[in-house]
């Protein structure tokens, strides 16, 4: 199984090759299975693929993998897909009344989370400021996967909900900028910045992703309508491709591409768009592929032999930001929108962790901040912790506040079941400009018994149509019929559109 370190060398062979994808498909058959048990729970699924991870890892079964350069570049990818996903599958209804707390959220209660953090583990911890900064932005960002993978279960009232689906969409792409920064600035020879510098940059960099998210969203939208409708199958890759390609365009740009994939998915997800069932599905299956294989390898990269000695440092840090860090963001961040203390509580308790801080842990290690290893370690032991303390009680303190609702509304999109689980067959008719069937009305078409005509498409309009209702040049209609008599009802249309409607008359 040390076969699939060798992915990150030039000597992979077909054996290789071979292992790699023995261990890859039992580990997703794994996690699969393993969502079963998160649902029971009410435990992020991220648990259960962190501790798959650290099972294939050096400690037990022995795949070595250390690579913070390759996490990062990986990381990266696997959570422009998770946030595509988030975006692509919130709906604007929800979440427009929280976009203003929303954002106040992702970025000044980000700021003050970190500073209140930062004070603290340069108290406890004899630390210099850069580190204790650099320390506060890496666990400060909620995580999307998480939040989008537990609230959605949880009957929330409409603004809340949307407050914390939006604000973890939207926090990742500042706390990037914050944390590259502080790590760049603690690396040798690095160049420091002032904090209205820094402010003005990080304002420019989401201004700038927010504008290409909009951009790319509503323009490459268009053009996939006009271009690839007629097929499922291409338009949903067409349209994860887009919300990938408004992450590429601002990093070229250097502006954040996290907030545009984000905005893009956003604008793409409420465009009503054709096959919107199918390109959800989609995107939601990259999502957990994304999700399972990010949470493994950051098990992997973990080193148990290390993790034990970071459980103090780590439980005071995360006391930090539950008690005092997330409650006083929140409050300042909310407090102008009306939000009753009991929301203000379900918020600050609702600030979940993932993979985000842990991915943006291996940044540090890949710009050269000396003496950092040990962050990535004090970081995964919190998430972890803290992840198995909130997780599971959200349900709990939401009915203790008093904040959940009797019904749980959701969207549902209706996909084209698979029609062989019921027997059934969909045949769509176009009648030409030769056709007889123009006059006829649809009780002379004498379909077989388990036919049906169930809609007509005239023009730009359609209809469901009656008995007597006269089929037209130009008219597409809908048959649906039972397997069996799906080609006797197709042979009967063809004879009628031949010979009009007394052909085969008996």
């Amino acid at each position: 199984m040390t076969a699939i370190a060798s992915i990150t060398s030039s000597g992979m062979t077909l054996d290789d090759l071979t292992r790699v994808l023995l261990v890859g498909s039992i580990v997703l058959l794994v996690a699969v299975a393993a969502v079963r048990l998160s649902i029971r729970s009410g435990m992020p699924s991220l648990l259960i693929y962190l501790g798959i991870g650290l099972l294939l890892g050096n400690a037990v079964l022995g795949i070595q993998f250390d690579s913070a350069s390759i996490t990062r570049v990986l990381g990266y990818a696997a959570l422009v897909l998770i946030l595509a996903e988030g975006g692509l599958t919130t709906s604007w209804d929800k979440i427009r009344g929280a976009v203003a707390p929303a954002s106040l959220l992702a970025t000044v209660g980000v700021v003050v989370s970190v500073l209140v953090v930062a004070v603290a583990v340069h108290a406890f911890l004899p630390l210099s400021w850069t580190i204790a900064l650099l320390i506060g932005a890496i666990v400060t960002s909620t995580d999307a996967a998480a939040v989008f993978a537990v609230l959605r279960n949880v009957p929330l009232p409409r603004r809340l909900a949307g407050t914390l689906e939006a604000e973890s969409g939207f926090n990742d792409a500042p706390v990037v900028i914050l944390v590259v920064s502080f790590a760049v600035q603690g690396a040798p020879g690095g160049e420091s910045h002032t904090w209205y510098d820094l402010a003005w940059h990080a304002l420019l960099e989401l201004a700038g992703g927010a504008a290409i998210g909009i951009a790319v969203g509503w323009l490459g939208g268009q053009l996939l309508r006009r271009v690839v409708s007629a097929s499922s199958a291409l338009f949903s890759i067409g349209i994860l491709s887009l919300t990938v390609l408004a992450y590429a365009l601002g990093a070229v740009a250097h502006v954040s591409g996290f907030l545009g994939t984000y905005v893009a998915a956003l604008v793409l997800g409420n465009m009503h768009l054709p096959h919107r069932a199918s390109f959800r599905s989609f995107a939601n299956a990259m999502g957990w592929i994304a999700q399972i294989g990010l949470f493994v390898m950051l098990g992997l990269l973990a080193d148990t032999g290390r993790l034990g000695a970071q459980i103090v440092p780590a439980v005071v840090v995360g006391l930090v930001l539950l008690l005092v860090a997330r409650p006083v963001s929140v409050w300042l961040s909310t407090v102008w929108f009306r939000f009753s203390w009991r929301e203000q509580a379900f918020l600050s308790w609702a600030g979940l962790r993932g993979a985000v801080p842990i991915v943006l842990a291996t940044v540090p290690l890949t710009t050269g901040t000396p003496n950092t290893e040990w962050i990535f370690d004090l970081v995964f032991v919190l998430v972890a912790i803290f992840t198995i303390v909130q997780a599971p009680t959200l349900g709990w303190v939401a009915r203790r506040l008093g904040l959940t609702e009797g019904i749980a509304a959701v969207d549902v999109d209706l996909e084209s079941v698979p029609l062989e689980e019921i027997g059934a067959d969909v045949l769509q008719v176009t009648v030409g400009n030769d056709s007889r069937l123009h006059g006829v009305a649809l009780f002379e078409l004498r379909l077989p018994p388990g036919s049906h005509v169930a809609l007509v498409v005239r023009g730009d309009s359609s209809f469901v149509p009656e008995q007597h209702t006269t089929l037209k040049h130009g008219d597409r209609f809908l048959v649906v019929a039972t397997g069996q008599d799906r080609e006797r009802a197709e042979r009967r249309i063809r004879a009628v559109s031949q010979g009009g409607r007394l052909a085969d008359w008996t």
